[in-house]
């Protein structure tokens, strides 16, 4: 058997690049990732504050009391046993009567969340009853 050559095994093509994530990419995708998880942690749980309030809301709207001091006693009520409603008092609710005599209440309130030193993240709530 005739010798080959080492070029003649090998098949001739060009060197192809290495394809993947390097160290340092691998490091700042790691701080995305986890910069954006610490900043939902701390969000999450005021936007079920504000489900948790607008549920509230609804049910005391569907409910019709006759009074404005009667939703507001309803909405007092109802912080009572949903402790996680502390960002908004009965007195800040908007309580009114549409064309059709229903209730409408309607709340705003401001969350603001320490992220980390002087930088803080600004949430605008708003809702009103269905």
């Amino acid at each position: 058997m005739p010798q080959m050559s080492r070029r003649q095994i090998m098949p001739s093509s060009a060197p192809r690049r290495q394809r993947g994530l390097s160290l340092i990419g691998l490091l700042f995708w790691g701080g995305v990732i986890a910069v954006t998880a610490v900043v939902a942690m701390k969000i999450f749980p005021t936007v079920l504050e504000f489900y948790t309030i607008q549920r509230t809301v609804d049910r005391i709207a569907a409910a019709n009391p006759p009074t404005v001091p009667a939703a507001r006693a309803d909405f007092d009520r109802a912080t009572i046993t949903e402790y996680s409603i502390q960002s908004i008092k009965s007195a800040d609710l908007e309580i009114s009567k549409d064309g059709s005599d229903k209730v409408v209440i309607e709340f705003a309130y401001d969350k603001e969340i320490d992220l980390f030193g002087p930088v803080y993240l600004l949430i605008k709530y708003r809702g009103r009853s269905k």
